[in-house]
């Protein structure tokens, strides 16, 4: 259990925390649910949702089945399922998403596909994924 003295060592973990990589490379094969605080990176296939405070990247050839909540979203592979993207989601020319997209800003390369519905504007939802830190106060 990690013991904070100030706000500001607490504030230097959370930004720790907040660049840790995750990759999920080629020929991996995943069920199940993946949360993580930083960023990741995936080029293997995964079945399950996915929550990821930071940005997410799908590389071309990766395959995804289930949900995925993130920040900000770069997607080259193949995703089936609802993406919650509260910043801004691109996807690439080699992309192929089939579902729904709710994001604030949504960017289509020459050569995407799309099929599905996608609500766009301000959005409100951000990744709900508990840092798993709680802070504690010394007692004397």
């Amino acid at each position: 259990m990690a013991i904070f003295n100030t706000p500001k060592e607490e504030r230097k973990v959370q930004e720790n925390i907040s660049t840790i990589a995750n990759i999920i490379g080629k020929g991996t094969h995943i069920t199940g649910d993946i949360e993580t605080l930083g960023n990741i990176r995936i080029d293997g296939s995964i079945k399950g949702n996915i929550k990821c405070k930071q940005k997410l990247a799908t590389g071309q050839g990766s395959f995804l089945e289930g949900n995925i909540y993130a920040q900000n979203a770069e997607i080259e592979g193949e995703i089936k399922g609802t993406l919650e993207i509260s910043e801004v989601l691109i996807l690439k020319a080699t992309a192929v998403v089939t579902g729904e997209i709710y994001t604030a800003k949504l960017v289509i390369e020459n050569g995407a596909k799309f099929n599905g519905t996608c609500k766009m504007g301000e959005s409100n939802k951000t990744p709900k994924i508990e840092d798993g830190l709680k802070q504690t106060t010394k007692t004397a």
